[in-house]
């Protein structure tokens, strides 16, 4: 199928490279802070894999959360099956 000339162009939206948000850290963006309650954590990974900052990780005692790069969108509060991770407001 050729171009149509009629059809109008789509313009290029600018974008970060993937993995470019390790370089800017975003955390003073947010109003709500993630907090997780270790003892509750199953470390089942369902927060670090829907968090879009790739701010948690996962480790051998539970998740952490990097405070400096969580943009505070609380998905991993939504998502924790045994609601481990609560929130609370950001403190300046």
């Amino acid at each position: 199928m050729m171009f149509d000339e009629r059809e109008p162009k789509v313009p290029k939206v600018p974008h970060s490279p993937v993995g470019s948000q390790r370089k800017n850290k975003t955390g003073s963006w947010r109003d709500k802070r993630p907090v997780i309650n270790i003892s509750k954590c199953i470390k089942c990974g369902l927060c670090a894999l829907h968090c879009p900052d790739g701010a948690i990780r996962i480790d051998e005692e539970g998740a952490h959360i990097n405070h400096d790069y969580c943009k505070g969108c609380l998905i991993c509060e939504r998502i924790c099956p045994v609601k481990a991770i609560s929130s609370k407001i950001e403190e300046e």
